[in-house]
């Protein structure tokens, strides 16, 4: 599995053209935005969205920009995740995510150091990555994954509780994005 199989895989759950009433982003198509459409220069109408262009989009924006290529060099369940999280909530609560998760699981920072939760993957996210690995070997990342889709799912449920709007989307946000990476 690559990059590759991960987009394909996120425009096969999102689908094609929606233009959900409850749905804050509007127009979507392949699960690309008409905000982030606009923002990357596409003006065109979402329905006629190249896959070309929502692939590149997906690459660029969820996959190299925040850096999830390093955290596949130590863990691709990790980074798959992340980038399915990202595609969903956005690059910066995925990061987050993994940063907490991270703090969580170094037991009182007997095994590396606290991470400072700046939704940032930078140099020491990426080393308490590594020493989590080097501890817990590749089980761990079942474990770490564990706690990235929780605090994904309590997002989720409170994003319902503060909209009632949103709990059109919830039972999908469920179904298709706990576990789907």
């Amino acid at each position: 599995m690559d990059i590759d199989d991960l987009i394909a895989g996120v425009i096969a759950r999102e689908g094609g053209y929606s233009d959900h009433p409850a749905d804050r982003g509007g127009p979507t198509n392949m699960g690309i935005s008409q905000a982030v459409a606009r923002a990357n220069g596409y003006y065109g109408a979402m329905q006629a969205l190249p896959r070309t262009l929502a692939e590149s989009l997906y690459r660029r924006l969820y996959w190299d920009q925040p850096g999830y290529g390093f955290v596949a060099e130590t863990s691709w369940k990790i980074a798959a995740e992340l980038f399915d999280t990202a595609v969903n909530m956005g690059a910066a609560t995925a990061t987050g995510f993994l940063q907490r998760a991270l703090n969580a699981l170094n037991r009182n920072q007997q095994d590396y150091p606290d991470l400072k939760v700046d939704r940032l993957l930078g140099a020491r996210t990426l080393g308490a990555l590594r020493a989590f690995r080097a501890l817990r070997g590749a089980s761990g990342d079942a474990v770490l994954l564990k706690a990235i889709e929780a605090l994904q799912g309590e997002r989720y449920i409170a994003l319902a509780e503060s909209r009632p709007a949103n709990e059109a989307f919830l039972y999908g946000w469920l179904a298709n994005r706990i576990g789907s990476s």
